[in-house]
Parts: C-alpha cells; sequence; structure tokens
C-alpha cells in the first residue's frame, strides 16, 4: 500500500513539473516576436466564434431559469418577486458565466485540443516537427494558449449580456416585472470591478484548457486507444480544476477588493 502511495506521489510531482515547464515555454515563446498570426487568427475562431452558439444558448437559458428561481423564492418569501435583476446580474456576472463558458468551451475546444496533439504524438508528427527546426510548443501551444485567453472572456462579456436578456424575457412575461425596474435592479448596485471578477476568472479558466488539454496531448502513448484516454482525461482535469479553483480564486479576489 505504501508503494502504490508512493509511486503515485512520484507521478504526480513529474506531472506537476512537466506541466510547469510547459507553462514557462509557453510564457517564454511569447515574448518572440513576430508570432504566428495566421495560426493564432484560426484557433480564434475556432475557440470564440465556433463557441458562439453553443455558449449563447447555455447562458440564455442559465438567464431565464436564474430569473424564474429567483422570482419564484421571493415570491413565496416576500410575496413579491423582488430583487430579480440583481440575483440575475451577480449571479451570472460574478460567477455562472465565467464556469458556465469555462465549462462549455473546455468539453468542445479542449477536447479537440487533446486529440489533435494526441493524434500527432502518437503518427510521430511532432517528432518532425523537431526534425524540421520547428519548436512544437510555438508552432502548436501558444496559437492555441493566446486563443483561450482572449476569447473565453469575450465570450463571457457576450454570454452576460444573453443570459440577463433571458432573465428580462422571464421576468416580464412570467413573473410581471416592468422591464425598468427588472434594469434598474441588475446596474444600480453593479461595480465595475464585479465586471473584472469574472473576467479575471475567465482568463485563469481559458490558460487551464489550453495547457492542460496540450500537455495532455503531448503525454499521449499508445496509439488510437490512448488518443482516446488523452482526450478525456484532458477534460475530466480541466474541469475539475476549473470547479475546484474557483473556490480559490474568489477568496483571493474578495480578498483584493476584487468583487
Amino acid at each position: 500500500m505504501f508503494t502504490k502511495v508512493k509511486v503515485v506521489s512520484y507521478d504526480l510531482t513529474v506531472s506537476l513539473g512537466k506541466f510547469a515547464i510547459l507553462f514557462g515555454q509557453v510564457i517564454s515563446w511569447m515574448r518572440v516576436l513576430p508570432w504566428d498570426v495566421k495560426s493564432i487568427t484560426a484557433q480564434m475562431v475556432e475557440v470564440g466564434i465556433k463557441s458562439f452558439p453553443i455558449c449563447v444558448m447555455s447562458s440564455f437559458s442559465m438567464g431565464m431559469v436564474l430569473a424564474l428561481q429567483a422570482g419564484t423564492s421571493a415570491r413565496f418569501v416576500f410575496n413579491e418577486p423582488l430583487y430579480v435583476g440583481t440575483i440575475v446580474a451577480f449571479s451570472l456576472i460574478k460567477e455562472l458565466s465565467p464556469v458556465l463558458m469555462a465549462t462549455v468551451v473546455a468539453g468542445r475546444v479542449g477536447a479537440g485540443i487533446a486529440a489533435e496533439i494526441g493524434t500527432m504524438k502518437v503518427t510521430e508528427q511532432i517528432d518532425a516537427l523537431y526534425t524540421l527546426g520547428t519548436n512544437p510548443i510555438r508552432y502548436l501551444v501558444m496559437p492555441r494558449f493566446i486563443a483561450c485567453v482572449t476569447m473565453l472572456p469575450l465570450l463571457t462579456v457576450f454570454t452576460n449580456i444573453v443570459g440577463l436578456t433571458g432573465g428580462y424575457i422571464v421576468s416580464v412575461t412570467n413573473l410581471e416585472i416592468p422591464g425598468t425596474i427588472y434594469w434598474a435592479d441588475a446596474y444600480d448596485y453593479m461595480r465595475v470591478k464585479d465586471l473584472f471578477h469574472g473576467l479575471i476568472k475567465s482568463v485563469f479558466f481559458g490558460a487551464t484548457i489550453a495547457l492542460v488539454s496540450c500537455y495532455k496531448g503531448f503525454e499521449c502513448k499508445n496509439g488510437a486507444e490512448g488518443v482516446g484516454r488523452a482526450t478525456t482525461s484532458a477534460v475530466v482535469m480541466t474541469l475539475v480544476i476549473i470547479l475546484v479553483s474557483d473556490y480559490f480564486l474568489t477568496a483571493l479576489l474578495v480578498a483584493l477588493g476584487i468583487g
């Protein structure tokens, strides 16, 4: 039993070390100009534009559910659906939109990154890049890292608007709250730092998606079966890190006075 724990601890330490090295290499290559703008743009389209429809549908539904639940609960307690706009706005902007968008992008984009790089690994295409004098970190990882870090906050901003709109529709049609009151509740108590609270989380989550997915792809072994395992492992590990780190990020941002 002790031997197994020791082996697991050793493997975990090695994995953390490799992950830290990958992150350091990405940051190092980002300082080297010029960037491959064509590749970065292609990844931004993949991460941002192609993820936009599903992100919009998810956020719109979430805003509607939040408004309905908040209005129903408030009516049960106060006999009136009070502060529905405030509840929807704060819940979406500070917490739900960053986490929900990260979850959607991790499932759609993270799995694709791990599968693509994993396939290149098992078919020795990455070794061929080294042979041709091309660094795989600069060619494969850096564009995906930049795309995830930049596009996830943008997706979060758009989905905040869509989610608030969904809450507005439910408030007006189901809860019979005047639209002016809903938007007043949403904006009267909102501060700029509350918006940054969610955006900072989105940047961290975007970096997590890119780095974990690329790392799992580079560590892929054993052919097609290994690609499947790497893809599954990348998505699961990314989601776990997002959900666990969310609390610590929230605590840190609150301690710093951001939200």
